[in-house]
């Protein structure tokens, strides 16, 4: 497994760059966006998963993680010293799939590699075609259909359809949702953040938003999709 590393304190790379291999990752080092949008350009197809500091010399992480999940839908975990709710929030509707704020310990982000590339796993075992009602959710081009016209989802209202199309028939309890969605991804990515991505993709997708019929509410239970 091979990770892309962009992290433009020198020190703090070289200490990483050394615990991933020691874990058994083989490793790329960018210290700044040019020279990682280069090695991306060259050959994506080399990586399993990719850190990206979020502020760099020239341009930020948010730039680097667009990039990637325009053309290969790996994962994408942000170092940050910013945690604050709004820069979370957009990191993770951007595609990321985890932040983790500085300092931080090397063991953590290796427990937080590992979760990340667990629920790849899970997702990519899913069949290629989900259909639920008149939505079609297709997992290999990631891209979601309404009678047969493409909505355009952000990259975390996604994943949350995605979730539920993996488990028609079910009631997934809001907790559920979470720990599936960002595992570990703190507090500011909340029981509020749930709700209004529920309500966004309620809106895109619902004949009815007011009363739904796609996503149900299971009173004191949680939401589910399908009979």
């Amino acid at each position: 497994m091979k990770i892309l590393l962009v992290e433009d304190d020198k020190t703090i790379a070289s200490g990483l760059e050394y615990s991933l291999q020691q874990e058994g990752y083989s490793t790329v080092l960018c210290h700044n966006v040019a020279s990682a949008r280069k090695v991306l350009a060259e050959d994506i197809d080399q990586f399993t998963l990719c850190l990206f500091d979020l502020q760099l010399p020239d341009g930020t992480g948010y730039e680097l993680c667009k990039m990637v999940k325009e053309r290969r839908d790996i994962p994408v975990i942000f170092l940050t010293v910013i945690d604050d709710e709004v820069n979370v929030v957009m990191g993770l509707d951007m595609g990321a799939d985890d932040y983790i704020t500085k300092p931080f310990r090397v063991r953590e982000l290796l427990s937080r590699i590992k979760s990340v590339l667990r629920r790849y796993q899970k997702l990519s075992h899913a069949g290629a075609v989900i259909d639920i009602d008149n939505v079609r959710i297709h997992t290999l081009e990631g891209k979601v259909y309404k009678n047969g016209a493409e909505i355009s989802l952000t990259a975390l209202e996604y994943r949350l359809l995605l979730i539920f199309g993996n488990h028609v028939g079910q009631v997934l309890t809001r907790n559920q949702l979470l720990e599936q969605i960002w595992d570990v991804a703190g507090d500011f990515v909340n029981d509020n953040t749930l709700t209004v991505y529920i309500k966004r993709l309620r809106e895109k997708l619902e004949d009815n938003p007011e009363q739904p019929a796609l996503i149900k509410t299971v009173r004191g239970l949680g939401y589910k999709v399908g009979d």
